[in-house]
């Protein structure tokens, strides 16, 4: 049984959240859909994204078509799937090795995942904004409108899939019976995130370097800070907490908590990201920089290589 001080916020949620409440971003869904009035969903992607992932094979496989069709286009929201469709193949590759306590469960926690991230673009594409989680209209409205750099929409997707989708994640497949078990294969994928998102700042930095940007570094600098206001180990554990919460509490007080908390920590974290660590200057002569060059397709081909 959850004892009651596990509701009571660690000190870095507790400053999570107050930044969380301070920090504010101006994108509401009628905002968005203003914006984008005169574009028509992408029948194409929406035939690669519209059903549900019926397997990790298919999740490994429609993630890599959608990140290359995106690509190709010059559709920032390749950026975040540039990293997320290697993480797949690399947990897929672990499962396959026998790297899980319960490989049933982690297969089921990948597609869950997934699953997560496909609903959210299919409702962006499709203009449901009313029905998006804040922290992923924030992110795609960001890539749509093209103000961002290749940088910050990477950290921007990453932080909606794992401040705000993880939480979720685990709900959806639940963390019992067997809790220290399921725990200890969450630990495993948390690596794999580390490690990705760790190569995804390396070859950020790689890919503006070999194109001649520079100046990327302070955006980046550190990665998880800018990732999340909790940093990247404690908000995997965040998700962990919110998910125990979610299965120990009541479900009319914890449910109505966990939303508030999760949502308000995701949505502080994307108000950081969109405030680059770099001054004005510097960041309006990397987007000039960008705009003459292919940055999608030199960070795909960095990634590439690093995994």
């Amino acid at each position: 049984m959850t004892r009651i001080r596990a509701t009571v916020p660690t000190a870095e949620e507790a400053r999570a959240l107050f930044a969380g409440i301070r920090r504010t971003v101006d994108t509401e869904p009628d905002a968005v859909a203003a914006e984008l009035a005169d574009d028509d969903p992408d029948a194409a992607l929406l035939g690669l994204v519209a059903a549900p992932f019926a397997s990790v094979d298919d999740v490994a496989e429609r993630l890599a078509r959608a990140e290359s069709y995106l690509r190709e286009r010059g559709d920032r929201r390749a950026v975040f799937l540039t990293v997320y469709s290697r993480m797949t193949a690399t947990v897929r590759t672990a499962i396959e090795d026998g790297a899980f306590v319960d490989p049933e469960w982690t297969a089921s926690y990948l597609v869950a995942f997934a699953e997560r991230y496909r609903r959210a673009l299919v409702a962006f594409e499709r203009r449901a904004f009313d029905s998006l989680p804040r922290p992923w209209l924030i992110a795609f409205a960001a890539g749509a409108r093209g103000e961002t750099l290749v940088a910050q929409d990477a950290l921007l997707g990453i932080n909606a899939h794992i401040t705000y989708d993880l939480t979720y994640t685990l709900g959806d497949v639940g963390i019992d019976p067997d809790r220290d078990a399921k725990l200890e294969d969450h630990d495993r994928i948390n690596a794999v995130l580390a490690r990705l998102v760790q190569t995804a700042q390396d070859a950020l930095v790689e890919a503006y370097g070999a194109l001649g940007i520079a100046g990327v570094d302070g955006l980046l600098d550190p990665l998880d800070d800018r990732l999340a206001l909790l940093g990247l180990k404690a908000t995997r554990e965040f998700a962990w907490r919110n998910a125990v919460l979610r299965a120990d509490l009541p479900a009319w007080f914890a449910e109505r908590y966990v939303d508030w908390r999760t949502e308000t920590v995701a949505t502080g974290a994307a108000a950081v990201v969109l405030t680059p660590g770099i001054d004005a200057e510097t960041s309006a002569r990397l987007r000039r920089a960008e705009a003459g060059v292919d940055a999608l397709g030199a960070f795909h081909e960095t990634v590439r290589r690093r995994t």
